[in-house]
């Protein structure tokens, strides 16, 4: 008897087992969430005990006095002691780049303004990457570079007071750079102050603060791995709109958790970025194992962009939860044709957005006057800068074409679009294996798809105000008709 209770007791271990494992499986399929997902972001930190005000070490609070080396001085204070840390006085305080060390909590209270100095002399140049090309360009106003184990913080302002740098760059632009035939160089040589970067780096915090009116991008994350930006207000149209003033920017980093952010920009809200063409593939690190999740993007180029700068590839991501309210695309995808890299395994789910341009706009051909290199013959090219020879490096086609495949989008709500879906592969790289399930775009225009193969298509509505249905040209078992329709 007792034998026989043995042998139903096993079975019925067995059974359970068995039962509960399939049950994770269909729970794993239903909430399509990688199991790598949660590995993303910084550790917590423990900081020394010990606060130093940059007030102490003479910086003024009147807003008007630069107080960049005063800064600096209590943080290498700090540093030198052990670490602790490094605030402000209640007011406001000019500066230009200063630079946080190892195990150090720097924090901008709520009372106070940091505004970032409108002369470019005083930020100081590093070696760092910009658009996706190595060089030497301005650091940024703050600084975490080559450092582990710190938080930015506060509930303070940090204001860029970018619009100096925004009119540089369209004066540069368009009254001397685009009649020579210049536009592929200038955003390079028209330079222009990031907010906050972090280089080089591991286990660092950026979070819970407001910052606005960025010179250029806002906050990038580059060469760096687990990092947390959590809790970010950016307003980047205060006065204006700031070219390229992107709010934040993956680049060729991982173990990256970006969530509960709300950015109102001119340029991409939340991007991801892995190098570009010729020195992209020369550094070839990608960015991957990237989470963006509980977060609205109000103004800007893209709610969720990968590229252009793709070189380095890009995969392993999931995004979630996210509101749109007047985002000029959704997902975005893009790259060119001298850029190559794989962007795969890409995941957004919950994703809810009025008031945009189109919502999933992919192409391989981007922005070609910005894309594709070519000097002028009034230049010698031997005596140009060396980043201008870097994008003139020649990419072989068998190089150069990019990879778009595995993306899945599920539980997408959209109304007030322009174009529901505008998707572009090339005859050399079709685009492959794209899932959606449970997604529904009003729009004026349905769209198109073209070089495309292998849809997986489940309870997707695409309602059309022109009437029309999504254009299939060049497409393998892509079978939209049926689901995608117009009333």
């Amino acid at each position: 008897m007792k034998s026989l209770k043995l042998i139903l007791f096993v079975f019925s271990s067995i059974l359970y087992q068995s039962c509960k494992e399939e049950q994770n499986r269909n729970n794993e399929q239903i909430n399509n969430t990688p199991k790598w997902v949660d590995k993303v972001g910084a550790a917590s930190v423990d900081f020394k005990n010990k606060t130093y005000y940059v007030n102490d070490f003479g910086a003024s609070n009147d807003g008007e006095t630069l107080c960049t080396e005063a800064i600096q001085k209590t943080i290498d204070a700090c540093f030198e002691n052990g670490g602790g840390v490094v605030t402000f006085k209640p007011g406001e305080y000019l500066s230009g780049s200063i630079f946080i060390k190892s195990g150090i909590h720097f924090i901008v209270p709520e009372s106070v303004i940091l505004k970032g100095s409108e002369n470019i002399e005083d930020y100081k140049e590093i070696e760092t990457r910009v658009a996706g090309i190595e060089m030497v360009w301005p650091a940024a106003l703050i600084n975490i570079k080559d450092q582990n184990n710190v938080i930015l913080g506060g509930n303070g302002v940090i204001d860029g007071q970018g619009k100096v740098f925004w009119d540089y760059y369209w004066d540069l632009r368009k009254n001397d750079y685009e009649p020579r035939g210049l536009r592929w160089i200038v955003d390079y040589d028209a330079k222009r102050p990031r907010t906050v970067l972090v280089q080089n780096s591991k286990n660092i915090f950026v979070k819970d603060l407001n910052l606005q009116r960025a010179g250029f991008w806002t906050v990038q994350v580059l060469y760096s791995e687990y990092i947390t930006v959590d809790g970010l207000t950016i307003r980047n149209n205060i006065g204006g709109h700031g070219p390229s003033t992107d709010g934040v920017d993956i680049d060729s980093s991982k173990y990256i958790l970006v969530q509960n952010c709300d950015i109102d920009c001119n340029d991409d809200n939340f991007c991801l970025k892995a190098g570009r063409d010729w020195d992209g593939q020369r550094v070839n690190k990608p960015t991957e194992y990237v989470v963006i999740k509980d977060c609205i993007a109000r103004q800007g180029a893209g709610l969720f962009t990968l590229g252009s700068e793709t070189s380095g590839s890009i995969r392993h991501v999931f995004v979630s939860n996210i509101k749109g309210l007047g985002t000029k695309n959704g997902l975005n995808i893009k790259s060119a044709t001298n850029r190559g890299g794989i962007v795969e395994d890409i995941h957004l789910e919950n994703i809810k957005m009025d008031s945009v341009g189109t919502f999933m706009q992919v192409g391989m051909n981007w922005n070609p006057n910005y894309s594709y290199s070519k000097l002028p013959e009034e230049f010698n090219k031997d005596s140009i800068p060396e980043h201008w020879k870097k994008m003139l490096m020649t990419v072989t086609p068998e190089k150069g074409i990019p990879t778009f495949k595995n993306i899945t989008l599920k539980n997408i709500y959209v109304e007030g679009a322009q174009t529901a879906i505008n998707v572009n592969g090339l005859e050399q790289s079709v685009i492959d294996s794209i899932t959606l399930n449970n997604v529904f775009i009003k729009a004026e225009k349905a769209g198109k798809i073209t070089f495309s193969s292998n849809w997986k298509v489940d309870n997707v509505k695409v309602l059309a105000e022109d009437g029309t249905s999504v254009f299939l040209e060049h497409t393998n078992n892509v079978d939209l008709p049926a689901a995608l329709y117009h009333e």
